[in-house]
């Protein structure tokens, strides 16, 4: 079973692009490490092409590699990548793809004139395909269009465990603004099991072939060992990879922002928004900014200072909180599983609330304002709708206390589409409040 190819929704947006640029761009398509890119760019060239050539710059010669420092003999270049890959291109039937292209930076750079020859479609994969290391000394080609892959979301979760009609049902419900009653529990249960295992398709492919916790958990733990090592390639210092490791403790802490100098000393405004930019191009990170005044256009509110990081992947964020152990027992599984872990897991659900928002293509804002001289009040998330704004709060429990949307809600009424509260509970409505599961979450505009 192993190498099973999963159903990613990201398959109709290539598909999308192949129909409607009939070869005028190439498309990149960007995601953190192990997140699917190069199986489903197999999968898609096998289906939708008569033939294909599958370059990985990972483990490619420098002979092709130094194929892309001279274009003035395309004809040369077809040829030797025939030869050497033993396959036939046929002219607009046949797609080239570039994979880890940050590998290889004048192969991305050759888009330009291979996109203008036209003879064939480019597809380009990459992880930390902005990294200034990447990037510097090339011309980045115009003539590429970009998507994001990420991390299997719920509904492509239940797809994979076989539930293919589950969210169509959720749907209907949402649209009627009704509880499931009695399989509230159930699918509560079937969402815990997508937080604990996670979207990344090595971790779901392990957990349907053994049922077994604790390989899952190993699987993920090579997956972020891999984070780490390229976190190191990046910045030797170390600097990068203890503010990965350390996002679940400054979620834990329930502050107003990450604090970035607890973790690695005191550094200059400079090298902070360089560190971040290079964690939020990794694509292991989703970085929420604070709003100074929230309204529609949150970017021109946008405080580069002042934000939070979370993990892009939930089951990874899960491994992460037991790092410090070699392999997470399967009770604390089982615990997490029936929801019977003692420990507050509102920052789990936040991290995974983050994770679903980024999915849906939202950035993320959240906004803080004094309580007192030592406390604040905070909402979550901010997200618009239309030309108004969405306040989200996320609760792991008790959800008869939302104060903060309350009063967020007396100061920018005027500005509010519709206050929702995230928890593990049935759709209910208090007062200005919506209170939705976070299985409902990907509906709400």
């Amino acid at each position: 079973m192993k190498g099973k190819i999963f159903k990613r929704k990201i398959y109709s947006k290539i598909l999308q692009w192949k129909e409607e640029n009939n070869g005028g761009t190439a498309l990149l398509i960007e995601g953190a490490r192990r997140v699917g890119k190069s199986t489903i760019v197999r999968e898609f060239a096998e289906k939708e092409y008569e033939s294909f050539i599958i370059i990985d710059f990972n483990k490619v010669d420098s002979v092709i590699k130094d194929l892309f420092n001279n274009l003035n003999d395309l004809d040369y270049l077809f040829l030797v990548l025939q030869t050497e890959y033993h396959v036939s291109l046929k002219k607009r039937k046949s797609v080239i793809i570039f994979d880890e292209v940050q590998k290889c930076p004048q192969a991305r750079q050759a888009i330009k004139y291979l996109v203008e020859d036209g003879r064939y479609d480019y597809i380009e994969t990459g992880s930390l395909i902005s990294i200034k290391q990447h990037t510097q000394n090339i011309t980045i080609p115009s003539e590429e269009d970009r998507i994001s892959m990420y991390p299997m979301d719920f509904e492509e979760f239940e797809w994979a465990i076989g539930n293919s009609n589950l969210i169509e049902t959720l749907k209907i419900f949402w649209n009627q603004k009704k509880s499931l009653g009695n399989l509230h529990r159930s699918i509560m249960k079937d969402f815990r099991l997508y937080m604990l295992v996670g979207g990344m398709p090595q971790a779901v492919e392990e957990y349907i072939e053994t049922n077994d916790f604790s390989k899952v958990d190993k699987v993920k733990r090579r997956i972020l060992k891999l984070y780490e090592d390229d976190f190191l390639k990046i910045d030797s210092t170390g600097r990068l990879s203890k503010l990965f490791i350390s996002i679940p403790s400054q979620l834990s802490r329930n502050a107003r922002r990450y604090s970035i100098n607890s973790v690695v000393g005191r550094q200059t405004e400079d090298t902070i928004l360089e560190m971040v930019k290079a964690l939020a191009d990794s694509k292991t990170v989703n970085v929420a900014y604070h709003s100074d005044d929230p309204n529609v256009g949150m970017n021109l509110t946008k405080n580069d200072q002042n934000f939070k990081l979370y993990i892009a992947d939930t089951g990874l964020f899960i491994t992460l909180i037991f790092w410090d152990k070699d392999f997470i027992e399967n009770i604390i599984y089982q615990k997490l599983l029936l929801d019977k872990l003692s420990a507050n897991l509102g920052y789990v659900y936040e991290n995974l609330v983050s994770q679903m928002l980024v999915s849906k293509g939202n950035e993320l804002f959240y906004y803080t304002w004094k309580k007192d001289d030592k406390h604040y009040y905070e909402i979550d998330f901010l997200i618009s709708s239309g030309f108004k704004l969405c306040p989200i709060e996320v609760k792991s429990s008790n959800v008869k206390s939302h104060i903060s949307l309350d009063l967020f809600y007396q100061k920018f009424s005027s500005r509010i589409y519709r206050n929702y509260l995230v928890a593990p509970h049935e759709y209910s409505q208090d007062g200005e409040v919506t209170i939705i599961p976070p299985y409902f979450l990907p509906f709400i505009k």
